[in-house]
């Protein structure tokens, strides 16, 4: 019989609220800010009587433009709370990419903090909806984005025309009763969209993974238990909350074990090491990069790391040095492996927390209980036997909605019996431990981002001097890949590296930006006329190894 719970987000902070109330439920270092999970399940109230003031109804789309601040973790809950929409934006994107984001998901309301890195999203947003400045809040017209009424700022600017202030629409929200809220929150099922989330996409468009409750409260629910997470422990988040890595397998794992999150902004490897040692931390999630960052830290050995007990590593392959150097000198001999995809909210195996440290580097562990998983041959879509290469399929009630407004896609990625077609290969051996081997599908992993050749080549075509482009991903020790370009310029044109990359700044974000530039005459074709990657893949990987 299936553990599935039938409860939304709204429903599962309530009661976390009510069996824990004053355990820590967020922490953040950085800001000086406690709260337990009476205070914290209160501001997420306040938040979702706010977005209710501003007109926010159920089934709306709130896109979150932000760094992992403490008002984006109210918005998590507070939106789940009305049954509004999160869709997550990434920090990293640019104009081109958060214009498409608006349009295409059809969000009515933006959020947004002023700046992050090498970006002034308030100047971008402006850029975006042009005669922003000129709008009344409330009451945005852009002919671009009809469906955007609404933009929220974040930040110190005394003066946002055409913006409400956060803080204001908190404060709005209080002419909205507590019956009012719940009536809205009693209105939600479990069922409903209430996460998206854009992955690249193949045919050069992002696409929306149309998330329910159903999918990620119980998708946390399996994660946490895995891991051994309880009302006890502290868990460390310095992943993005833009991905599911962080809003699913963190915040909202921790909410439902009633676990503490202690929340970093961003990652910076000597403020996670001392968020550790001040906190006792007992959990940590990363990607590989973020734990060798934390194990060549300057100051390493001045914090206490004792605290640790367990943690997951997902989003690229581990090496073995570092899975043994995190269990010992990080003292955290239960952290585990995790894969899957956002298609399936996101996990679908994890290694175990008794598991032979050979078995957490070499393979991505055993199916979550409730996810069926299997190994098909791609042209046939046969199950084929252990030990044998084929693609990784799943099914369960973690699978999505779907894809935002893509039926053909969504019909592409699931089949008619229900299967999540990954585009990963791999194999299963006698003991149900899965091995990820390669990739059907055209996909870039660099640092744990996912970026889609297709979507790169068809921006970089709209540069005038291209004639033909092809992205390829090359190894890289650091990163697990780097992306390259291969570009042929058109007759009687020339070009720089400087100058491609200048044409990519402030459109695409930056990881997506490639590494390695080559100009070339012809690319290497099949008797078809078909370009072959493969042969580019390895003529420059062997160029640029590192």
């Amino acid at each position: 019989m299936s553990d599935f719970r039938e409860i939304t987000i709204g429903g599962l902070l309530k009661e976390t609220a009510s069996k824990y109330p004053d355990n820590r439920a967020l922490v953040y270092p950085e800001f000086g800010i406690s709260q337990n999970y009476r205070d914290f399940a209160a501001s997420c109230a306040a938040v979702a009587k706010g977005f209710m003031a501003l007109g926010v109804r159920k089934g709306d789309h709130v896109s979150v433009w932000t760094t992992n601040l403490p008002q984006w973790v109210h918005m998590q809950f507070g939106l789940g709370m009305i049954g509004a929409v999160l869709v997550t934006v990434n920090t990293n994107y640019k104009s081109h990419e958060l214009e498409y984001i608006l349009r295409q998901s059809d969000s009515t309301t933006l959020v947004l903090m002023e700046k992050y890195r090498d970006t002034n999203y308030f100047d971008t947003v402006n850029e975006v909806v042009p005669g922003l400045a000129t709008e009344a809040p409330g009451r945005i017209s852009a002919a671009k984005l009809p469906t955007l009424k609404n933009i929220v700022y974040i930040g110190e600017r005394a003066s946002t025309p055409g913006m409400f202030h956060f803080d204001e629409v908190v404060k709005m929200g209080e002419a909205v009763s507590d019956a009012a809220l719940e009536e809205r929150m009693n209105s939600c099922d479990c069922r409903d969209g209430i996460n998206m989330q854009y992955t690249s996409g193949t045919t050069g468009f992002p696409k929306g993974v149309l998330l329910s409750h159903y999918n990620i409260v119980n998708n946390s629910r399996m994660v946490g238990d895995v891991m051994g997470l309880t009302e006890k422990d502290s868990l460390l988040i310095h992943v993005p909350l833009f991905h599911c890595f962080g809003c699913v397998m963190s915040t909202l794992n921790s909410v439902y074990h009633g676990s503490t999150m202690v929340v970093m902004e961003s990652f910076d490897p000597g403020a996670s090491l001392k968020a550790i040692h001040s906190e006792r931390c007992t959990a940590i999630n990363g990607v590989p990069t973020m734990f060798i960052a934390m194990l060549a830290h300057p100051d390493f050995d001045k914090y206490d790391m004792k605290s640790l007990r367990t943690g997951i590593m997902a989003g690229a392959p581990c090496p073995i040095e570092v899975m043994n150097q995190v269990r010992t000198r990080m003292h955290c001999p239960e952290i585990v492996i995790a894969f899957g995809q956002t298609e399936c909210s996101p996990v679908m195996t994890m290694t175990r927390r008794d598991d032979p440290v050979e078995l957490r580097v070499s393979t991505v562990g055993r199916l979550l209980p409730d996810i069926e998983g299997r190994i098909v041959n791609p042209d046939t879509g046969e199950e084929v036997s252990a030990g044998v290469q084929g693609e990784i399929v799943t099914r369960s009630d973690c699978v999505m909605k779907g894809y935002y407004k893509m039926p053909e896609e969504t019909d592409k990625a699931v089949d008619s019996d229900g299967w999540l077609h990954t585009g990963d290969l791999g194999e299963v051996d006698e003991n149900g431990y899965f091995k990820v081997t390669g990739r059907i599908k055209d996909m870039i992993i660099r640092g744990g981002e996912n970026i889609y050749p297709r979507e790169l080549e068809e921006f970089l075509y709209t540069n005038p001097k291209v004639n033909d482009v092809h992205v390829v991903g090359i190894p890289d020790k650091k990163y697990g890949e780097q992306v390259l370009a291969a570009i042929q310029l058109k007759e009687g044109v020339s070009a720089t590296v400087e100058e491609f990359i200048e044409f990519c700044q402030g459109r695409i974000a930056r990881h997506k930006v490639p590494r390695y530039w080559e100009f070339v005459n012809a690319f290497p074709m099949t008797a078809s006329g078909k370009v072959q990657k493969y042969k580019l893949r390895e003529m420059y990987s062997e160029k640029f190894a590192s």
